[in-house]
């Protein structure tokens, strides 16, 4: 029997505290567990397994960005909605660094709660949205979403490795990378490459 008031949201939860504490790839099943004060089995009606936490864990990780993400670029467009969404970004990857590597990292998803999850789908139209009032159609929007995805995630990245070890700060370095993100996008090349 299920001990009462535990739900696979609650797990996932606690998993994702887990994850912002000691990385995603150091949580288990019996911390998590341990955290909620039950064993390891009463879990095991919740979710199927660590895998499958992970996976829920990268539900509720695109579903908390993109809500602070959307928050941030409300009523905004151009270079106000691209600094916004690049800030919401990289403070959501500061604040909860686990729930964040779980939206960067290959995890296998339940195509169920996939198929049900608003997260991922809002988080691309967002970005889209974004990119367009730069004026950008296909193929030039997908590379554009690639661009400024490896940009902020390998700043964050960085960032969290200490990988910035200079007199100039790392927000100042930030802020011309942002201006000059602004400048590709409103100058971007036309047609395919050579």
């Amino acid at each position: 029997m299920a001990r009462a008031g535990l739900t696979a949201g609650r797990v996932t939860v606690a998993g994702a505290d887990l994850a912002d504490e000691v990385g995603l790839d150091q949580v288990t099943m019996s911390e998590v567990a341990r955290r909620l004060g039950v064993k390891d089995a009463s879990l095991y009606t919740h979710v199927r397994n660590v895998e499958d936490l992970r996976g829920r864990i990268a539900l509720l990780a695109a579903d908390e960005k993109t809500v602070r993400i959307a928050e941030a670029t409300a009523g905004r467009a151009g270079k106000d909605a691209l600094v916004a969404y690049a800030n919401a970004w990289r403070e959501f990857a500061h604040e909860h660094p686990g729930r964040y590597m779980a939206t960067q990292v290959p995890i296998k998803i339940d195509p169920e709660l996939a198929a049900k999850a608003t997260g991922p789908r809002r988080a691309v139209e967002l970005t889209y949205s974004m990119l367009r009032a730069y004026g950008l159609a296909e193929p030039d929007l997908t590379d554009a979403v690639r661009v400024l995805r490896s940009t902020f995630h390998g700043f964050v990245a960085l960032e969290a490795a200490g990988g910035f070890a200079h007199a100039r700060t790392p927000q100042q370095t930030w802020a011309r990378m942002l201006d000059a993100l602004h400048v590709l996008l409103e100058h971007w090349p036309d047609g395919e490459p050579a």
